[in-house]
């Protein structure tokens, strides 16, 4: 069995080809087997995946079977040879073209040798191993100075490790334009509470003085900021709600601000950031 040539359908298409695309570009070959030219280009798209020994993984998709794929991303006509990579469609080719048009196409989606460095940290990453990772991206980082990617990973996995200052040394160097990403802004959340976490003081004498003093709106900031750094976010997401109940206005409106933080931590998507978007909308209301 070749392991970088799969056939695929609407069963795996998503581990294969939108999961493994987050780890190494993937193309989808739509074809059918009453397709003269596809007969022609799927045996070369086979070869090449062999030779360039896992660079691409070739996922196959019989058009005729997953009629359902092929009209979710807009196949008109087979051959038809869709890219993905980091989860998304990025490029495709129709018909039948020579090898060599094929071997530019794969020039053009194939990381560089940084990129290839990126994503073995990546990987590494996934794995658990945060320093094999750093070291990676460290590699990458000479050999392309100027790809901030490597460097708000690299933030990241610092944060993670709680070596903060490095982390914020790291994040300060990103251009304007790269902090607009939604992933900096997450890491930006993360690196902002794991700060405010490290100076919040102990999480016992900071539950006794809310408890003596509900309204004590420094100590539930900084029991929230302690509870979100160690990834107890629900937790800390209900001090910060408790303090936009009692007092909206106080700090600036520190506490609404530190829930939008939390929720660009977690990401749009997360069921939490539904549950406690609907719940602050309650509170300001």
């Amino acid at each position: 069995m070749d392991p970088y040539s799969f056939d695929v359908d609407a069963d795996n298409f998503q581990q294969v080809v939108i999961d493994g695309s987050r780890h190494v570009p993937v193309l989808v070959d739509f074809w059918a087997e009453w397709c003269g030219p596809c007969r022609a280009l799927k045996p070369m798209l086979e070869k090449l995946a062999g030779e360039f020994q896992g660079r691409f993984i070739l996922a196959k998709v019989d058009s005729d079977k997953c009629q359902n794929l092929a009209t979710r991303y807009g196949v008109r006509g087979i051959p038809n040879v869709k890219a993905f990579v980091g989860g998304e469609l990025v490029d495709e080719f129709s018909g039948a073209i020579p090898e060599s048009e094929v071997r530019e196409f794969l020039a053009r989606l194939l990381p560089s040798p940084a990129g290839e460095l990126h994503i073995a940290a990546g990987r590494a990453r996934d794995q658990g191993d945060l320093a094999q990772a750093l070291r990676l991206l460290g590699e990458a980082a000479k050999l392309d100075m100027q790809n901030e990617a490597v460097r708000l990973d690299a933030a990241d996995i610092l944060v993670e490790l709680g070596q903060l200052d490095e982390a914020r040394r790291l994040f300060d160097r990103l251009s304007p334009l790269a902090r607009m990403d939604e992933h900096a802004q997450q890491v930006l959340a993360r690196l902002g509470f794991a700060e405010s976490g490290r100076n919040s003081g102990d999480e016992a004498d900071l539950r006794e003085r809310v408890a003596r003093h509900p309204g004590d709106m420094d100590a539930r900031m900084r029991l929230a900021n302690l509870l979100i750094a160690a990834g107890r976010h629900r937790e800390g997401l209900e001090e910060l709600l408790e303090m936009v109940r009692r007092d909206r206005a106080w700090n600036e409106e520190a506490a609404r601000k530190a829930i939008l933080a939390v929720f660009s931590l977690l990401g749009g998507q997360d069921e939490l950031v539904s549950t406690y978007r609907r719940k602050l909308a309650r509170a300001l209301n």
